[in-house]
């Protein structure tokens, strides 16, 4: 899962501005992009087996594999062997972040089978697509269970991001939207991100050591199990839709639908990627403009006032190496021992509601260093319950205006929520739900 420049096609920095205007419906340029991302997706070895009709076994062997591999990290982890992925809390919201682009376009890959209701053989698909939008209940929609996950931790606030960190979403936002096109490698792309990952179940462990809520990722550890789950609906989908003619064709563009997966980063390099002091300096920098005139000359550190400090671009790693010296940040020591992080965390603080929870993270950690705090509960994720009454207008829509708010970036809105329960009614794809 590396070689993230392969599939950078649009020129740098505008990943992200195809990843919204493919949110926002805008399709131009979708297809030429997508045959260029298949082209690149090509330079990795297709893992499928030969056999079309193997697909279920390989499936369950896959779970299989995953599960010993697993049972394998938990057996080290009860002998001493460190946190695979996060080294701290900072560390975990870290990726929480960087995933996030991702995230918020849950599902969208299978948008454009919403128009095949009437097609049996896309029913399986459909039904994929309703559980991920959580059937239009807002406590169970996937997009707005991480949503929620990101603001009880503080990190509503998107950080700037890499954009090769848009490099998924958009590849889910325009097969969603150009599905009729390239229905195989639809069902090739949804046939490889529904296999159930080992770092899933790893992120979910991790997180929930380092007291933060697993639910979004133990979710879909549940929701994508081989035997009755997504993976499973992906293995029969292809099946259901098998071609009568040009089957050698269909299934060899399968193929390179399910190798757009390994486009970009992994998780666990995006893990990786993680460096606790740069990120804190990054942060502190980022800050700093806004800073640098809102001191008084009274503290000089090193003798320059905290306003000269900041003034000058690139100085906060003097800066911290100044407070380290005047005894201001003790690394290495519980931070409530230090000073400095006394001016930054509680209500009376001097600089309370300066730095956010995640800036707050970063600098805890960072001045903890090796010191280990008593492992924090894991608070209860708190319930919330869909208030959003089907409004009168949405039961009388047409079945493709409710499908447009059904869209990938939108069916978390209230009216995607009320459109996604109109839809279920309309076309009877309940799932055997209410």
């Amino acid at each position: 899962m590396s070689l993230p420049d392969v599939a950078l096609s649009v020129r740098a920095g505008a990943l992200k501005a195809h990843y919204e205007a493919l949110a926002q419906g805008d399709t131009s340029g979708s297809t030429a992009w997508l045959d260029t991302q298949l082209r690149q997706a090509d330079r990795f070895a297709n893992e499928l087996p030969a056999d079309p009709t193997t697909l279920a076994d390989w499936t369950a062997q896959r779970a299989a594999n995953v599960a010993r591999q697993y049972a394998s990290y938990l057996d080290e982890r009860r002998q001493g062997a460190p946190r695979q992925y996060f080294s701290n809390r900072a560390h975990a919201l870290y990726f929480l972040q960087q995933v996030a682009p991702t995230k918020a376009v849950d599902g969208a890959w299978l948008f454009g089978a919403l128009h095949h209701s009437n097609d049996p053989r896309f029913h399986g698909l459909i039904r994929t697509y309703l559980e991920e939008l959580g059937d239009g209940d807002a406590a169970c929609n996937h997009v707005l269970i991480y949503q929620r996950l990101l603001a009880s931790l503080g990190c509503h606030e998107s950080l700037p991001l890499a954009d090769e960190r848009y490099l998924q979403g958009a590849l889910q936002l325009a097969l969603g939207l150009n599905m009729d096109a390239y229905l195989p490698e639809v069902i090739g792309y949804n046939l490889g991100y529904e296999q159930l990952p080992l770092h899933l179940l790893v992120t979910a462990f991790e997180l929930d050591e380092l007291g933060i809520d697993p639910h979004y990722f133990r979710l879909h550890i549940t929701i994508d199990n081989a035997s009755t789950g997504h993976a499973c609906k992906a293995v029969q989908a292809l099946l259901q839709l098998w071609p009568d003619k040009d089957q050698e064709v269909f299934y060899h563009r399968v193929a390179k639908g399910y190798r757009l997966n390994d486009l970009g980063l992994g998780a666990a390099d995006i893990a990786a990627g993680f460096d606790l002091e740069e990120q804190l300096l990054q942060a502190f920098e980022r800050k700093r403009s806004f800073g640098s005139h809102m001191h008084s000359d009274y503290c000089r550190l090193e003798g320059r006032t905290v306003n000269q400090w900041l003034a000058e671009p690139g100085s906060i790693a003097g800066f911290f190496v100044a407070l380290q010296r005047k005894g201001w940040i003790k690394r290495g020591q519980p931070p409530a021992d230090s000073r400095f992080w006394q001016l930054v965390e509680g209500p009376t603080a001097a600089m309370f509601g300066v730095f956010s929870p995640y800036e707050k993270q970063l600098l805890h950690d960072w001045i903890a260093a090796d010191w280990q705090p008593v492992q924090r509960p894991r608070k209860a994720a708190q319930a919330i319950a869909d208030t959003n009454a089907d409004q009168a207008s949405g039961r009388a829509m047409p079945l493709d205006q409710l499908i447009a708010r059904m869209a990938g970036a939108r069916h978390a809105l209230p009216d995607g929520l009320a459109a996604t329960r109109r839809y279920r009614q309309i076309t009877g794809l309940n799932g055997g739900h209410p």
